[in-house]
């Protein structure tokens, strides 16, 4: 279908296909760490998914497209969460910008994404036509 974009699509549906589309690709370099990290600091446990590195890749990469110039501060505001302070009141923590700047480096890798020069990083012209490209595919299936 032309004309679909990836703002077109249910965006469940596009982050699990790009996943797939990802873990499929196996060009993106995992770091060694994904087994033992928690993703934040609000976080008791790390994650359960055994491929949610592929997943949070496919929401970043979402997340750039529809919002260019997103950097890795941006990331830890998105994935932030409440810190849970046993009696005390809860509070907002960011997330871990670690796995934030891994991701982001991943997709630099695969070409998808790049430093702009402004701050944050940008889709590429190759990043977009690939993410639009599996938009298609979800709206196909």
């Amino acid at each position: 279908m032309p004309g679909v974009t990836v703002k077109d699509v249910c965006p469940q549906k596009f982050v699990v296909a790009f996943a797939a589309h990802l873990k499929k690709s196996n060009k993106m370099k995992v770091p060694e760490f994904v087994e033992i990290v928690k993703t934040s600091k609000a976080k008791e446990i790390g994650p359960v998914d055994p491929d949610w590195y592929y997943v949070r890749a496919a929401a970043v990469a979402r997340h750039v497209y529809l919002r260019p110039n997103t950097g890795v501060g941006a990331l830890r505001r998105v994935y932030g969460g409440a810190k849970n302070n046993g009696t005390r009141p809860s509070h907002f923590v960011k997330g871990s910008a670690s796995v934030a700047r891994k991701v982001l480096q991943s997709l630099e890798g695969l070409k998808m994404v790049t430093t702009d020069e402004n701050g944050g990083r940008t889709l590429t012209s190759t990043g977009r036509r690939d993410m639009d490209r599996i938009a298609c595919q979800v709206v196909a299936a």
